[in-house]
Formats: C-alpha cells, structure tokens, sequence
C-alpha cells in the first residue's frame, strides 16, 4: 500500500549505494548539499568487483579527506604489487612478470600528489559509507527499492518500496541520479539504450579464502597471476586483502555457462598446481563482460551515473574510477542548480562532458581484454614443452606478451588525461589540443583539461586550492580581475581569487589568469580579464547556450 509522504522533500535523490552513489552523496554533503541515498541491498558487499583505486580518484578522496581511511582500510600495503604470467603456480612455468613496488613503497609520480591505491570494494564502500554520513546531510536508505519516477517542470516525484515491509511511500526531490547499476532500473524507466558489445565473455568469480597460499609454490608472490594453459587465458588470481582472500576468474567465452562450487573448486586446484590444501569458497558470481555505453545519460532532471551508463571489461581498472569521475561532475552541477546559480544549460554539459571520457575507456578496457587473451588464438605448445627448446619458445613468448600488456600496466594517461573537449562550459583559447595517450600523461591548463598539480610548499598542491568553488588563479597581481569578480557575484557564483607568486606554476598554467571550476577542470584563461566578463561567467556555470562540438571522435567499438 502506498503512503504518500508528499511531506517528505530533498534536493536530490540518488539510486543505488555503491561507491558511485556514495560517492556522490558523500560530495554533495561535503559541498552542503542534501541529498537521500537507497540501497535495495543491506549494503554488505560480498563479491568485491573492484580493487584499485586510480590516481585521479585518490586526488578526490585527498579533496574529501579521506586519504587516510584508504591506506588503512585493510589491505596489505607491503604485500607485492607485480602481476606474473604463469602455468599454474606449483610446479608451473612462469612465462612472465611485470615488476612493480608496494604500495607502501611506490612514489607518487610527477603529476600527482597522490598516487593509486589497493582498497577493494569491500575495504572502499565502508570508507566512502562513513565519508557520506560525515556531514549529517546524506540519509541513507537501506532495504528500499526504487519503483518509479514521475518527472515535472519543477522536480521529480519518486516511489519506493521498503523490500521487508512491502510498504510504499512517494518523495519528493529536484533531481534524481541512478547509480543503481548495469541491470539500471532508473535507466530502464527513461527508456535509455546501450550501444556497444553485450557480450564479451561469460566469467565466473569467486572469492576464496585460503592462508598461505604462496607457501605452496615455488613462485615469487604477485598481486596478480594470470594463467595460461594449451586453451590460451583461461583464469586468474587477484589478492584482495594481500593475506588470505583471493579472487579467482575463470574466464569463459561468449557461451553461456553454469559453474558449480565443485567446478570452481577444481579449477582453482588446478591453478594453484595442487590439491592438497585447505581453501574455502566464501562465494561464486557468474557475470558478463560487456562493452556498453549509454546512449544518452537522461534529461534535465533525472540522469544515470557508473554501470548505470557505462558497462566496461576490468582490464585496465577504469570502471569504478569511472563512475566516481562521473559523481564528482555531477556534484558541483547540482551543487549550482540547487542553490540557484546554475544555468538551464548545466546539467546537458554532464553528458556532453562524461560520455565521450565512457567511450575512450571502455573501448580501451576491451583492447586490454583482447591483448589479455592473445594466447587464446597464438600459443605455440612449445612453451608447455621441457627442455631447451620449450625454454626458447617460452622466453620468446614471455617476453612477447609482457611488452604488450604494459599498455594495461601503465595507464596515467587515461586517469588523468581525460578532458572536456568541445563541452558548452568551456571557453576554448585556441591551443591546439594535445594527443589522448593512455601510458603518459603530460599536464596543461588548457581549457577543458585537468588543472595541473605542482606543489607551492611541503605538502600543499595547487589541487589543494580547488574544490567547494570557481578559483581563479592570478600569476600577475598586476591584473585587474574586477569585472570577473563582479560578474561572479551578479550571478550568485562563489568565486575566490587566489594570488600565486610561482614563475614554475605560471609557467606550467601558461596564462597569468587562469579560471578553474569546482571539479578542477580549467574553464578559461587569458593574458587579461574580459572585456565581456559576464558572457564568460555565464558560459562556464551554464547560462549561456553555445554550440556543443562533440568530442565524441569514435563511438563503442563492436569486438
């Protein structure tokens, strides 16, 4: 029975509790932004499906202050971070291995004042849980589903469903997100479409427990074994706490198929080379590699986020990154429409700006799997051989596949890289547009990119400087940046402007006036302020209609 709780009001709804809605809820709140976050689940996660949290996300969670909760949710930042590319374990050949610090250990590149993390989705969703309660304005709903939606010129009336009672009850918010997932049930109420490759492979997870599972090989421990036997890629083992919890793949084909727990158990004995030791199956997910982007991410109103809108292979680990890129975009466009100085145009640009970035990394995810999976269609049995001619066959295949999987490696490039192009926020100064490269990554504050880290004293970046609000950065005090200021404030737009004595940092932001959005993504920079301040203004917070120039150069690509 319904009970309509019109009462109940909040300026945005959010589907879905995964580390993208908490994410999100958790932003908006740090930004004060209310918002009420559903969960169908009890929200324990069972079958963590990501583990690596990539530098630009670490390089939010240092904005969040929750650089700390990361490093010490629970993995093991001394255990190995090197993927090795082997047999089986005991008794095996190792074709392979890439070599790489912990995570204690690895420095933090040039780039960056942060660096990548090991913390699976079981470790992360409770950081990201207590980071959304922090500022006491996010409520969230567990054991509750959403139903439907009803959208209005002035806000969006949402039914849900509490899953023990049975009992529905109606709400009312101005702006709801679905991050509820690949089966998006938000999604599947507007109607939206995928486009891309349903089905790349059938896979079977599972997470197992098992204690000293390096003392029965002969291999150096790795973070990552992938195996190799006379079918090609057939599985792998990733560390999930880097002590005793395992997540073992086996990598199916595009065929359907039903995995039992004595199936998988024999597998995994066969991949660690033995059968005389005790592990336990904690829990087995069968689940589907897809190459899927959105065709659209939604209206004015309701929109989509993470699986929800983009559905991508693991190899690479840009799926979860992703998404929290995606609720970092949203939250300060939200952040603007709530408190009134958004303009009509601002949440179009979320789509403009975020599926082009789901485009490039999905298809990228894909080129991984692919080059993953090489030894399916190109093994030579020679590498199973004994003897000096199996060791020939198998150096030479070693070597062959390490050089080419250095692309999924090394990927600063496509967590850093990514940028706005085209998008109806940005004020375009004329430079021409650097290459998209996924193993490096060279800064500029070029309009559209990532504002440029550079440190200005001990333990302070200029990423630090950006965030709750525009910042505009003055290199020369000489300038005058009234008109801007004035404009700013006509339009309710929190401005502050910050004075940097830095040559190197003017140098690296290449304009004395460099204006830089919520998201630290560089919206203008100029020599000089305008003489039309107010037409930059109301282009970078979306209140003024200009042409959108897609950056969308290719599409998902079928496999």
């Amino acid at each position: 029975m319904a009970q309509n709780d019109s009462g109940r009001r909040t300026p945005v709804m959010i589907i879905g509790a995964g580390p993208v809605g908490l994410a999100l809820a958790g932003d908006l709140g740090w930004r004060g932004i209310p918002s009420i976050l559903i969960e169908k689940s009890d929200g324990q996660v069972f079958q963590p499906r990501m583990d690596m949290v990539g530098i630009r996300t670490m390089e939010f969670c240092r904005r969040w202050g929750i650089v700390d909760d990361v490093e010490n949710a629970g993995y093991n930042r001394d255990y190995s971070q090197d993927y090795a590319w082997v047999s089986q374990l005991a008794g095996g050949y190792e074709f392979g291995r890439e070599s790489f610090p912990t995570v204690r250990d690895e420095p933090k590149p040039a780039q960056s004042p942060q660096k990548r993390e090991r913390c699976p989705q079981n470790f992360f969703d409770p950081v990201l849980t207590r980071f959304a309660q922090r500022s006491g304005l996010a409520e969230i709903r567990y054991n509750t589903e959403y139903v439907s939606h009803e959208e209005h010129a002035n806000g969006v009336t949402v039914r849900l469903r509490d899953i023990i009672s049975g009992d529905e009850q109606v709400v009312e918010c101005q702006y709801l997100v679905g991050c509820d997932g690949g089966a998006s049930r938000v999604k599947e109420c507007l109607g939206i479409k995928m486009t891309g490759t349903p089905t790349l492979t059938y896979t079977t997870n599972a997470i197992i427990e098992c204690s000293g599972l390096e003392e029965l090989h002969d291999k150096k421990p790795g973070y990552r074994y992938i195996f190799i036997g006379p079918e090609g890629t057939w599985s792998t083992v990733v560390a999930i706490n880097g002590r005793n919890w395992w997540r073992f793949s086996i990598v199916g084909d595009g065929t359907m198929r039903t995995l039992s727990e004595e199936d998988v158990a024999k597998a995994f004995q066969r991949a660690v080379g033995r059968d005389d030791f005790e592990f336990k199956i904690i829990s087995v997910m069968p689940w589907i590699r897809r190459q899927l982007v959105a065709d659209d991410y939604g209206t004015d109103r309701v929109v989509i986020a993470g699986d929800a809108a983009h559905l991508t292979s693991p190899t690479g680990g840009f799926g979860m990154n992703m998404g929290i890129q995606d609720s970092v975009d949203l939250g300060w466009k939200l952040q603007a429409l709530v408190q009134g100085w958004g303009g009509p145009h601002l949440m179009s640009t979320y789509e403009e700006e975020r599926r082009p970035v789901a485009i490039r990394n999905v298809n990228e995810a894909t080129n991984n799997l692919k080059l993953m999976l090489t030894p399916r269609d190109s093994l030579s049995p020679a590498v199973f051989e004994p003897g000096v001619e199996g060791d020939r066959a198998r150096q030479e295949f070693g070597d062959a596949y390490t050089k080419m999987m250095k692309r999924e490696w090394y990927t600063i490039g496509i967590h850093l890289g990514f940028r706005y192009e085209g998008s109806q926020l940005i004020v375009p100064d004329g430079t021409p547009e650097p290459e998209d490269t996924v193993s490096t990554y060279v800064q500029t504050a070029r309009p559209g990119h990532r504002a440029p880290h550079a440190w200005l004293e001990p333990g302070k970046s200029t990423l630090d400087l950006f965030g709750r609000e525009f910042v505009l950065l003055r290199f020369d005090p000489a300038q005058p940046v009234d008109r801007l200021v004035e404009a700013a404030s006509n339009a309710g737009m929190p401005l502050t402007v910050v004075d940097l004595d830095n040559p190197e940092v003017r140098e690296l932001y290449g304009c004395a006036l460099v204006l830089v959005r919520p998201d630290g993504h560089v919206a203008w920079r100029d020599e000089r302020q305008p003489q039309d301040a107010g037409s930059v203004i109301d282009t970078v917070r979306g209140a003024r209609a200009r042409a959108y120039a897609s950056q969308a150069t290719q599409e998902v690509i079928a496999s």
